[in-house]
C-alpha cells in the first residue's frame, strides 16, 4: 500500500527550519525528504535529516515513564505508569515549596525543539509556580546585543539579498555545518560573479567556496573590523553623503577611536600582515554591495557583543546598505506573533531569582539561599552541552537533588534523572515554526501517533498543572486553538501573506516592516550609542591565560550540538582533537594516538588528528559528544568555563585555553 505524504518542518536548532515531506505507512514514518516548494530550503536537506525516520523510530527511543533504581548517573531505571510519575513529581515539588520555597525549583530547557508552542511550554507553568527563572542565553545573545547596539530593532535583510552582492564575507560562519541553504545562495552569487571571503579561525568545511581565506587569531575579529575602518577613513574610501545623512557618530569614531587601529597594531592583534589588511580595505571599498554574514562562533568570547557591534558598523562606512549590501546576523520574527499568549508573563509570582543556564554548574553546587533542590530538564542535555561539565555533573550527582528529565533518548542528562519521562518527536505533535535564518513561517500537524507512551511538552505540563492544582486556562487550552489564535494576529509583518496556505501547513514568508528603514531611536545607524556604557565601538581583549592552545569547540557536519548521536551512521569513528602538525611535533605526539587535553577546568581524552588547515596555536574539537561514545569519562565541555560574554549573558565556549599531552 502506498504511503501518504505530509508536510512538516525540521524542529532543530538550525537557522534554516527546512521544509519536509514525510511519507507515512501504517502509522510509521518510512521516509523524509526535502520539500521542493519551500521558498528558502527548496528541497535540500542536510545529512542529519535525510533519514529522520531513523531518529523517530530509533530502537533507543524511550517509550514509557521510568523511575531510578540505581545510583545517579548509572542509567538504571524501572518502568512506572504516567499517573504514578506525575503524582511523585507533584508530591516532591509540594514538599520543596513548603520547606524551601518555589525558588528551590529550577526548569532547564533550550532548543531541542524550535516549535513556538512546545519550546515555550514550560515558561507559564514555572511562572505560575514562582520557580527560579532560567536565563536561556547559552547560544548567541551577544550577537543580538551587538546588532541592537547599532541597528536597534531594524529587521535584518532577507538572506537572498546576498544575490545582489559582488563581495560576500562569511565571517565566523561555517555555513556548510550550520547554514546550508544560505551557502547555496552564496554559491549562486559566486556563479553570478561575486567574490567570496572567509574570515575564521581555521579552514573549515566551508572554505572550499571561498576565493580568499583570512585566518585570524581567536577573539581578534573586532580589531580587524576597526582596522579596516581605520584604513577606509585614512584613504578617503568612505561614503561621506551616506554617513552624513544615515549614520550617527562617525565623526566621533574617526576622531577618538580609529587612530588607535593602525595596520601595524591590527596586524599584531589579528596575525594578518599589514599589506593584506590594506588589500582587504580597498577591495571592500571597491565592492558595490559587500554583504557580511556573521556566524555564531565569534559570539562565544568574553568580548563578543563589542566585536559584533564593530563588524555591524563596517558596511555603514561605505554606504553598502544603499546598494544592496549590508550585514546579516539572523532574523527575528518575535514581533510578528503575540508570544505573551503562550508564555504567560502575567502568571509570574513575585520576583524570583534568575539563573543563567551557562552557570548551571554553580547553581547546582553552591549552597545559595535556597539551594536548588529540584531540576526539571526538557529538550536540552546540560550534562554535556553546559559549560564546566565537571561542576555540572557534580551537581547532577547530588542525592538530595530531585531531577526530572523529559527526553526521547537516554542522554547523559537522562541518566541522572530520578524520574524519566518519554518525549514525542516533532512528527507526533502539531506546532508553529519560525526560522532565524529566513523569514519563513510554517505550521505543522501530527503525522503519526505518539511512539509508545511518549507525550509532548504541552501534554506533560497539562498533567503537572492539574496535579499542582493550577487552574489557569493557558495550561488546558487545545494546541490547535492556541496556534489559530497566534495566527489571527494582524500587523505589518503579515502584509501579503497567504494565510490560507499557512493554515494548511504550507510555508509562507513574512514581510518585515521597512517603514523608517533604520529602527533606532535616532532613525539612523548608531555608531555612537549614548545609552551604552561604551558609547563607541572599541576593541576589548579576549580572555587569556598561560596555556598555549586556544580551544575551539566547533560545529560538526553530521551532528548538532549533542543531537543525533543516537544514530551510528552520523557519529565519527572517534572523538578527535585537531591540531597543526607543528604542535604535535613540539610535544612528541603522533597522528591518531590517544591524548589528554587539559586545563584548570578538567581533562578530556581524545584521539589526535593532525590537520594542516588548523593554524598553530589552536586545538579544534568538533561536535558535543555523548560520554557513552567518548574515549574517556568526559567530553569537550569539561574544558570550558562558566564565564559570560560582555553583554547578553552568553556562553564563552571559544574563550578557553588548553594544552595536550600523550594519553
Amino acid at each position: 500500500m502506498a504511503g501518504t505524504i505530509h508536510r512538516s518542518v525540521c524542529p532543530y536548532d538550525c537557522p534554516d527550519a527546512c521544509g519536509l515531506l514525510v511519507e507515512v505507512e501504517d502509522g510509521r514514518v518510512v521516509s523524509v525528504k526535502g520539500d521542493p516548494e519551500h521558498p528558502f530550503t527548496r528541497g535540500i536537506l542536510c545529512a542529519k535529516m535525510q533519514h529522520y525516520e531513523r531518529t523517530v523510530h530509533s530502537p533507543r527511543r524511550l517509550t514509557e515513564p521510568l523511575l531510578r533504581c540505581g545510583p545517579k548517573g548509572s542509567g538504571r531505571f524501572r518502568p512506572i505508569g504516567w499517573d504514578e510519575a506525575i503524582e511523585r513529581i507533584a508530591e516532591q515539588w509540594r514538599t520543596i515549596i513548603a520547606t524551601s520555597g518555589a525558588e528551590a525549583i529550577l526548569p532547564y530547557s533550550y532548543a531541542g525543539t524550535m516549535g513556538v508552542l512546545q519550546r515555550n511550554a514550560l515558561i507559564p507553568f514555572f511562572n505560575r509556580m514562582g520557580a527560579s527563572r532560567l536565563e536561556r542565553g547559552i547560544c548567541t545573545p551577544a550577537k543580538d546585543e551587538g546588532w541592537r547596539a547599532v541597528m536597534g530593532d531594524t529587521p535584518a535583510p532577507a538572506p537572498d539579498r546576498v544575490l545582489d552582492s559582488d563581495l560576500v564575507i562569511l565571517w565566523s560562519s561555517n555555513a556548510a555545518a550550520t547554514n546550508l541553504h544560505f551557502l547555496q545562495l552564496v554559491k549562486q552569487a559566486k556563479k553570478q560573479g561575486a567574490r567570496v571571503w572567509m574570515i575564521d579561525l581555521y579552514r573549515n568545511a566551508s572554505s572550499g567556496v571561498a576565493d580568499e581565506v583570512f585566518c585570524v587569531r581567536p577573539g581578534s575579529d573586532g580589531a580587524l573590523a576597526l582596522g579596516l575602518m581605520h584604513l577606509l577613513a585614512r584613504d578617503g574610501l568612505c561614503s561621506e553623503v551616506f554617513l552624513r545623512e544615515k549614520v550617527q557618530g562617525f565623526a566621533e569614531l574617526r576622531a577618538s577611536v580609529l587612530p588607535d587601529y593602525s595596520p601595524e597594531r591590527v596586524s599584531r592583534l589579528t596575525g594578518l600582515a599589514p599589506q593584506r589588511l590594506e588589500q582587504m580595505a580597498h577591495a571592500f571599498a571597491a565592492a558595490k554591495a559587500p554583504f557580511i554574514s556573521l556566524g555564531g562562533g565569534l559570539a562565544h568570547y568574553s568580548n563578543s557583543a563589542m566585536t559584533v557591534r564593530s563588524i555591524v558598523v563596517l558596511p555603514a562606512l561605505t554606504g553598502a546598505w544603499e546598494r544592496g549590501g549590508g550585514c546579516f546576523v539572523g532574523t527575528s520574527t518575535g514581533a510578528a506573533l503575540p508570544m505573551e499568549k503562550i508564555t504567560g508573563p502575567e502568571l509570574l509570582q513575585g520576583q524570583p531569582r534568575s539563573i543563567n543556564m551557562s552557570r548551571l554548574g554553580d547553581a547546582l553546587t553552591r549552597l545559595d539561599d535556597p539551594p536548588v533542590k529540584s531540576l526539571y530538564i526538557s529538550h536540552s542535555n546540560p550534562a554535556v552541552v553546559a559549560p564546566d561539565q565537571n561542576r555540572v555533573l557534580a551537581g547532577l550527582s547530588r542525592e538530595d537533588l530531585f531531577c526530572v528529565v523529559h527526553e526521547r533518548f537516554l542522554t547523559d542528562s537522562a541518566r541522572y534523572a530520578d524520574i524519566l519521562l518519554p518525549a514525542t518527536s516533532s512528527l507526533e505533535y502539531g506546532d508553529l515554526f519560525r526560522s532565524y535564518g529566513s523569514y519563513c513561517v510554517q505550521r505543522t500537524f501530527p503525522v503519526i501517533p505518539p511512539v509508545g507512551k511518549s507525550k509532548s511538552n504541552r501534554e506533560v505540563i497539562r498533567l503537572l498543572a492539574a496535579a499542582m492544582d493550577y487552574r489557569e486556562d493557558i495550561f488546558y487550552r487545545d494546541d490547535e486553538e492556541l496556534i489559530a489564535e497566534l495566527l489571527a494576529e494582524s500587523n505589518d509583518w503579515w502584509a501579503g501573506v497567504d494565510r490560507q496556505a499557512l493554515q494548511e501547513g504550507r510555508p509562507v514568508v513574512l514581510s518585515p516592516p521597512r517603514a523608517g528603514r533604520f529602527h533606532t531611536p535616532s532613525g539612523k545607524i548608531e555608531i555612537l550609542n549614548p545609552r551604552l556604557r561604551d558609547p563607541l565601538p572599541c576593541y576589548l581583549e579576549p580572555y587569556r591565560d598561560e596555556l598555549p592552545l586556544q580551544l575551539v569547540t566547533a560545529p560538526a557536519l553530521k551532528t548538532l550540538n549533542s543531537t543525533f548521536f543516537e544514530r551510528e551512521e552520523l557519529r565519527e569513528l572517534q572523538m578527535f582533537i585537531r591540531v597543526h602538525p607543528a604542535e604535535a611535533e613540539r610535544r612528541g605526539l603522533a597522528d591518531g594516538q590517544p591524548v589528554v587535553v587539559w586545563n584548570k577546568q578538567g581533562e578530556v581524552d581524545f584521539a589526535l588528528r593532525l590537520d594542516e588547515r588548523v593554524p598553530p596555536g589552536l586545538a579544534v574539537a568538533e561536535g558535543v559528544w555523548w560520554r557513552e561514545f567518548a574515549p574517556g569519562e568526559r567530553t569537550v565541555n569539561a574544558l570550558t568555563s562558566q564565564r559570560l560574554t560582555d553583554l547578553g549573558g552568553g556562553s564563552t565556549f571559544y574563550d578557553n585555553r588548553v594544552d595536550i599531552r600523550g594519553g
